[in-house]
């Protein structure tokens, strides 16, 4: 086959090494203040120490494929599961158990060499036909990935041997290694991926407490280096306060993210903790359900999005912190514009958007609202700014899990809050099949087209066009972006500082054994 090869192996010379040498680049240039301490404690720490990390996430199952929540990633994703390649703490693709990777000149197949000697964690060896059955639970028709459709170009999987697998596409696909990244290698003899686990990641799975923890073991048999502690156990809160509280008494060692600024003083001036700010992808997003009446109006849509005051929201929120962005794309994206001035704040003009759309008088409409921070307060908020134009907000508290099925999977709502926290969804608004129902063909046929480019520039020229029609539509509401602030026991370094995907590597982080 002609095409262009990348040997990973000889990039970045020693596997999960080179990957980590990135991850502790991005994390010292965000940790100056605290590098001389670190230092210190990296000289001095336990191998064997167990760290607990502080996490409101907890996972609705175990499997990625079947709407497992954003839990599932901070806890497995490169600690329990790896994939082809990665997506690091920096935002960058790099190599995950794909040693070489050969593109032939159209574009429509991708020839896959896997990395030597890597076992699962039941003791099977990695092969091609476990990642060809890793791919395909993706793109099953039961599968809740949400990369499911990214990845539809993919017309068939072959493995010639162990080491190799081809994958043959129907149009050209410039993100198919980042797609890749999303998917799992899992076992292909593995049963109950709900409940338990067989990957071939630096830690295995010790025991699940459902609505309580889960911890995760060192696997000694790990190919790639080993993590710098023992155990990791991801212990889970119901609120913020109780989770800061924790830390407070050290009963966790980290927080994955803060979720207020209210939090942040008390850790913030003492030497006992370390508060690390980073970037985030994560949205808080007022989410229609663009299918149904009155959402089907984009008037009504823009009136919505011109009637709250989204800089008042985000200051009452977080203070100082968080950034509006006035679409669905974070600055960390290649394709990002500032489009905050698009239906901006104006009472007014959202009164006369409603006139002329049928609802001089209002109207109301139910807002199906996660039951945890910061996601109730921001419900309260939405319900006193749309109250001046009329509209009548009910709000329904709802858990996690509800939200998954009556939301995500049944469709059934009319209007929702949600935290986003995928790198590069923007994507999501080119599936009309998508939870919120958006449907806008330009749009769609821009998004094909960005997959089909012939370079990276050709891409972002695209889903840089396609943004400012979806952030037109006023599709959703996108109120504003998190920030991502860590923090931790001074005691501990080594956590990954930026917040993509929600995912938190576990494996170079260090306890001081003082």
């Amino acid at each position: 086959m002609t095409g262009n090869t990348i040997d990973f192996g000889r990039l970045s010379g020693q596997g999960r090494k080179g990957r980590r040498s990135i991850l502790a680049t991005a994390a010292l240039a965000m940790v100056l203040s605290t590098s001389t301490v670190a230092l210190a404690q990296d000289a001095n720490f336990d191998p064997d120490a167990s760290i607990v990390i502080g996490s409101l996430y907890e996972p609705q199952n175990l499997d990625n494929t079947a709407g497992a929540g954003q839990g599932i990633n901070e806890a497995f994703n490169g600690n329990v599961y790896e994939a082809l390649f990665t997506l690091t703490d920096a935002g960058d693709v790099a190599p995950g158990l794909v040693a070489e990777q050969t593109i032939s000149e159209d574009g429509l197949t991708y020839t896959f060499k896997l990395r030597p000697n890597v076992t699962f964690h039941s003791g099977d060896p990695l092969t091609a036909q476990d990642v060809k059955h890793s791919i395909e639970r993706v793109v099953a028709p039961d599968s809740k990935s949400s990369r499911k459709k990214s990845l539809a170009t993919i017309s068939e999987i072959q493995t010639p041997d162990d080491q190799t697998v081809v994958v043959k596409l129907s149009a050209r696909s410039i993100s198919l290694p980042y797609n890749l990244s999303y998917v799992w290698i899992v076992n292909d003899a593995a049963k109950d991926l709900n409940a338990s686990e067989d990957g071939t990641g630096p830690y295995r799975l010790d025991e699940w407490r459902r609505g309580s923890s889960l911890a995760l073991t060192r696997n000694d048999k790990y190919w790639g280096t080993a993590p710098t502690n023992g155990e990791v156990v991801f212990q889970y809160f119901t609120d913020a306060t109780a989770l800061n509280n924790a830390l407070l008494t050290g009963a966790v060692d980290v927080i994955t993210s803060v979720q207020s600024p209210d939090s942040i003083a008390q850790f913030k001036d003492n030497p006992d903790f370390t508060v690390t700010a980073g970037q985030s992808t994560t949205k808080e997003l007022l989410a229609f359900n663009d299918r149904v009446e009155p959402f089907n109006n984009v008037k009504v849509r823009k009136a919505i999005a011109r009637a709250i005051d989204d800089k008042k929201l985000l200051q009452s929120i977080w203070g100082e912190y968080g950034t509006l962005i006035g679409s669905f794309v974070p600055p960390t994206d290649p394709w990002y514009v500032d489009l905050t001035g698009v239906d901006a704040y104006d009472v007014e003009s959202a009164k006369a958007l409603l006139k002329e759309a049928g609802f001089a008088d209002g109207f109301s409409f139910k807002l199906d609202t996660p039951n945890y921070d910061p996601h109730p307060i921001v419900a309260q908020f939405l319900q006193s700014e749309l109250a001046k134009v009329g509209i009548k907000v009910e709000i329904n508290i709802i858990t996690a899990n509800e939200w998954y099925t009556k939301v995500y999977k049944a469709h059934d709502f009319q209007a929702t809050l949600q935290e986003h926290v995928n790198h590069r969804d923007i994507v999501f608004y080119g599936n009309p099949d998508f939870y919120w129902g958006y449907n806008n063909p330009k749009v769609v046929d821009l998004i094909k087209e960005s997959e089909a480019a012939a370079n990276t520039d050709e891409q972002a020229a695209k889903l840089t066009e396609a943004n400012r029609i979806i952030a037109e539509d006023a599709a959703s509401n996108w109120l504003y972006l998190y920030p991502q602030i860590v923090v931790s026991s001074s005691a501990v370094t080594g956590y990954p500082v930026n917040g993509l995907n929600s995912q938190f590597f576990a494996y170079n982080i260090k306890k001081s054994g003082n």
